[in-house]
């Protein structure tokens, strides 16, 4: 059964959509209020470690390190929780995944608010856990199959965009989702970034946390609706 078949699979669409704007959201926390880190966005963490290896001022090499492992870590955990060979859909091990990872952003958003000052060992924690969620969540959706919409990076898809559009050569298809993951993306970001900015890092993770919940929520009453066979 292919994605196109759920009916009506706007739910996983809203869902993908808001998870990947919850990313954005995230990673501007983390890139912002933590030190020059991505939790969600692994290419700039791998682009990082290798600026940070050879010297460059202001990248942290430890912050990136522990980010890429606990992200590679969650999605190990996630891919393990989750299994393979689901039909199109989403399996109830990804709703409890995705909904784990809504109370571990929450925790960490009410820790960090609650303790002024944290020292360095216990904001590393918290870049550890983000990444996790991050990377547990990406494992959650796969059952999903939605390819256009990957909800932690837009590269591919901005090429694929490109590349299949009629000014590429191509037909144009799956334009809409693909330009709105973009969209999503960036209207997470803005929205984490100014949070960061006027009001704090713990409130804009709370802003990032409740997008994920959101997100979490949507596929919860989706799958409910449509169960996976």
């Amino acid at each position: 059964m292919s994605v196109t078949s759920l009916a009506p699979p706007r739910g996983y669409t809203l869902g993908l959509l808001l998870l990947t704007a919850s990313t954005g959201a995230v990673d501007a926390v983390s890139y912002l209020a933590l030190d020059r880190v991505f939790t969600g966005n692994m290419t700039g963490n791998v682009l990082f470690i290798g600026f940070a290896l050879v010297g460059v001022a202001g990248i942290p090499l430890l912050n990136n390190v522990i980010a890429l492992l606990g992200f590679v870590a969650g999605s190990i955990v996630g891919g393990r929780i989750v299994g393979r060979g689901h039909p199109a859909g989403l399996p109830t091990a990804s709703v409890a995944t995705l909904a784990a990872g809504a109370v571990v952003l929450l925790g960490l958003a009410s820790i960090w608010s609650a303790g002024a000052g944290l020292p360095s060992w216990a904001m590393l924690a918290i870049t550890a856990l983000l990444a996790a969620v991050m990377g547990a969540q990406v494992s959650a959706v796969k059952p999903i199959g939605n390819s256009d919409i990957t909800t932690i990076v837009i590269t591919s898809t901005l090429a694929n965009l490109s590349r299949e559009s009629r000014l590429g050569g191509g037909r144009g298809q799956r334009w809409f989702h693909r330009l709105s993951a973009i969209v999503f993306m960036g209207i997470g970001a803005t929205l984490g970034a100014w949070s960061v900015l006027w009001l704090s890092g713990p409130i804009a993770l709370f802003v990032a946390a409740g997008i994920f919940t959101a997100a979490s929520a949507v596929m919860l009453v989706t799958a409910r609706r449509h169960p996976v066979a």
